[in-house]
């Protein structure tokens, strides 16, 4: 057995034969009466130590430890009122056993437990859970106060003793405020103390509270005999059991544990009625009417406390629901209608009685994901909010707008027509034209909304499909538009299904690469090879990039989907070198996206695999368009960051951006590659645009590429301009890996054998 289960084993005791000597007594007269007396000093001495023990624990917080502290110089203070006591007791006259230092150690010691647990700190509770709180601990009071009156003060009123009178009153006040002090830390919870112990305590004061009830009993029995001989005992053995409790006790978070909720519902109360009740019952036997009258008023101002009590309880419990209700209806972040509430609009809108227009405006943040991955989630939730707001500044009283989840919003306009929807959107539009501010950083808003012009009667359903597919048409609209569906937008790709399954795709490695050559215009000998990417729809068939990029750069898949490309090109080129050496293409092009581009480690990431893979940096083409690479910021970082690696940089479709020159003067490039919308211009007797991109790259040192070659004559036109390299399916179609592989093995040129090069994929 261990130190401390020998402790309290012995405060046990101490109680056991206590509570035996006492009863004893109670039925005969046995021995002196000061071995009445003799336990409380034991008993006293074994709590102090158990609780010094825990006072020194230092695995416990502070707030713990001041509590224990305050416990022990309690339990000392109990220990010497005791002492008085029986002093008192056994040395005054008949019936006196409340000296000056009882009265002030047991004064004292209330007054330390009240302000130990007073200074605990509780959990955070509303401002009507509050009010329960001390209503239920002010009803368990009264109910106290109550049997107090009745069964000590009442009867020290007549005793003629006004000291005893005195003491009585003093001793019973305290003890009601540490009573009340208890039950309210109870009620409340406290995190830094045991809640076994916590109770233990609570039942260590009610011990000592209640047991003076039976001292005017006990004292017309036998004058030697007083409820503090047993009862103060069993205080200390409590105490001990709480302290020891507390000892062993555990903070802070456990792996696997369970924090459970508190039980909001208290049964003190009902109790205190319960209990009142059945006393007043009993003091109707008598014939005392001025006790019947306290008690009586008492029974009534309980049940007035528990009607508060209940009154607020209902209140909390109404404003409980309105919450639920709200938060089942509403975003949590915007604090606008979500999902569930936009359909019950929706549905009500289109199934009112009569004839009228209903609308619905989807709204799509463009590159909002771009925003969480390189500023964070919290400035992407400011994002958010900041749009909410300004959409549902925009609308009518009877117009819904609302969250559908990540940065997508929908807006109802109930009785709007095409005409009124076009209003409503001309706000949105203007409402997000000015940057947002969040966390320090200034974000401009680009926002595609699709608009389903409907009437009563039509299925939601079909009308956000309408909604979403004028949305998909919008982003092909430069900066914030709007369009209405049309059915003629109906015909293309489902984009909502290919972003759903892409991911999947690329898990399931469903996609692979294609090579397509690019030749000499001179000899026709290859140079290099352009890596292509296919997708390999189980139900679709193969899918070229046109059908499924762009739903990538939408959801930000680019990202995942750009690096699977340049690892497995990288690889594959890595292959060819090591087992072709020179007959190897002398440069691998691969295309890069606008999101890659504004990633950050972006070069990092494509350095690790020129490593990874042992390859020369110069023999990397990286392919970008105009658009990408006259994005400030980050973009040109990396590619600058690309150009010190020793990658080159090709500038694909040329002469299809807005600013090429702007951009060949700004930015760090390599080769241009004609369009191949010139490169299949009719020649109509004028100068080609193709002579001028040719004359323009020779005047910048840039190399160039002609694309889209699928003609000899096209061939020839370009090689007497002074171009020197091409691609197109007039030499060859991309190719699969072991198709190029052959091409390698038995190098052919499109001079010697034109038709060798017609090999499709």
């Amino acid at each position: 057995m261990s130190a401390r289960s020998r402790l309290l084993w012995l405060s046990g005791l101490l109680l056991v034969l206590s509570a035996a000597w006492f009863t004893v007594n109670l039925l005969h007269p046995a021995g002196p009466p000061v071995l009445l007396w003799l336990t409380t000093p034991a008993a006293a001495a074994v709590s102090i130590v158990v609780c010094v023990r825990t006072v020194r624990a230092a695995h416990l917080p502070e707030q713990t430890r001041r509590f224990w502290r305050s416990v022990t110089i309690a339990l000392a203070l109990a220990a010497v009122t005791q002492l008085a006591q029986g002093f008192d007791a056994l040395t005054g006259p008949d019936g006196v056993r409340t000296g000056p230092v009882m009265l002030i150690a047991g004064a004292a010691a209330m007054l330390v437990v009240g302000h130990a647990l007073y200074r605990l700190p509780l959990g955070k509770h509303s401002v009507g859970a509050l009010l329960r709180i001390v209503l239920d601990a002010a009803s368990v009071i009264l109910a106290a106060t109550v049997f107090l009156w009745h069964f000590v003060t009442r009867q020290q009123l007549g005793s003629g003793h006004d000291g005893l009178l005195m003491a009585s009153l003093v001793l019973t006040v305290l003890g009601l405020v540490a009573v009340f002090t208890v039950v309210k830390v109870l009620l409340a919870g406290c995190a830094f103390v045991d809640a076994q112990g916590l109770r233990l305590v609570a039942g260590a004061l009610f011990v000592g509270a209640v047991a003076p009830v039976l001292e005017p009993f006990l004292h017309a029995y036998d004058p030697r005999l007083s409820p503090t001989q047993v009862s103060v005992p069993a205080v200390f053995f409590l105490a001990a059991w709480a302290a020891e409790r507390q000892r062993h006790a555990q903070f802070g978070p456990r792996r696997g544990a369970v924090t459970q909720r508190r039980r909001v519902y208290s049964v003190l109360p009902y109790a205190a009625v319960a209990a009142v009740d059945g006393l007043l019952l009993y003091v109707f036997r008598s014939h005392d009417r001025a006790d019947v009258a306290v008690v009586v008023g008492a029974a009534v101002a309980l049940t007035t406390l528990v009607v508060l009590r209940q009154m607020t309880a209902f209140r909390d419990n109404a404003r409980l629901l309105r919450q639920l209700d709200h938060g089942a209806n509403h975003d949590a972040l915007t604090g606008l209608p979500n999902r569930i509430l936009f359909h019950k609009r929706l549905n009500k809108a289109l199934t009112t009685p009569g004839e009228r227009h209903v609308s619905v405006a989807l709204i799509d943040l463009d590159d909002f994901k771009v925003v969480n991955d390189s500023l964070g989630h919290e400035v992407g939730d400011l994002l958010l909010i900041a749009v909410a707001q300004r959409l549902a500044g925009c609308i009518r009283a009877e117009d819904t707008v609302a969250r559908l989840g990540g940065d997508e919003f929908v807006v109802v306009l109930d009785g709007a027509d095409p005409a009124a929807a076009d209003l409503a959107a001309d706000r949105m539009v203007a409402a997000l034209r000015a940057p947002v501010v969040a966390d320090g950083h200034e974000l401009p808003i680009r926002a595609s909304i699709g608009i389903a012009d409907g009437n009563t009667g039509d299925e939601a359903s079909l009308l956000l499909r309408h909604a979403d597919i004028a949305m998909y048409a919008a982003k092909n609209v430069v900066g914030t538009a709007y369009l209405h569906y049309h059915p003629s937008m109906a015909t293309g790709t489902d984009h909502a299904n290919i972003g759903a399954e892409l991911r999947e795709a690329i898990d399931r490695e469903e996609l692979f690469l294609l090579y397509q050559p690019i030749v000499s215009l001179d000899d026709g000998k290859l140079m290099g090879a352009e890596a292509l990417v296919r997708w390999a729809h189980p139900t679709r068939g193969t899918l070229g990039p046109d059908a499924f990029i762009p739903v990538a750069e939408r959801t930000g898949l680019v990202v995942l989907l750009g690096r699977w490309v340049m690892k497995t090109a990288f690889r594959q080129f890595h292959d060819w070198i090591r087992e072709h050496g020179d007959a190897a293409p002398q440069v691998m092009n691969v295309n890069v996206s606008a999101r890659d581009l504004r990633e950050e480690g972006f070069a990092e990431f494509v350095g690790g695999l020129l490593k990874e893979y042992k390859l020369p940096a110069h023999r990397i083409t990286l392919e970008i368009t105009e658009t990408m690479a006259l994005e400030p910021g980050q973009s040109i970082t990396n590619l600058h960051d690309l150009r010190e690696l020793g990658l080159r940089v090709s500038l694909d479709d040329f002469g299809t951006g807005h600013s090429t020159l702007t951009m060949l003067h700004d930015c760090p490039i390599d080769e241009i590659k004609l369009d191949r919308s010139f490169t299949q211009a009719n020649i109509d007797g004028r100068v080609p645009m193709a002579a001028a991109v040719i004359h323009l790259a020779q005047v910048l040192g840039l190399h160039a590429v002609a694309e889209g070659v699928e003609t000899s004559e096209q061939a020839e036109l370009l090689l007497s301009l002074g171009y020197i390299a091409a691609q197109g399916y007039h030499f060859s179609r991309p190719m699969s890996p072991e198709q190029f592989t052959k091409l390698l093995v038995a190098p052919r040129t499109v001079r010697t054998s034109p038709a060798a090069w017609q090999m499709s994929a």
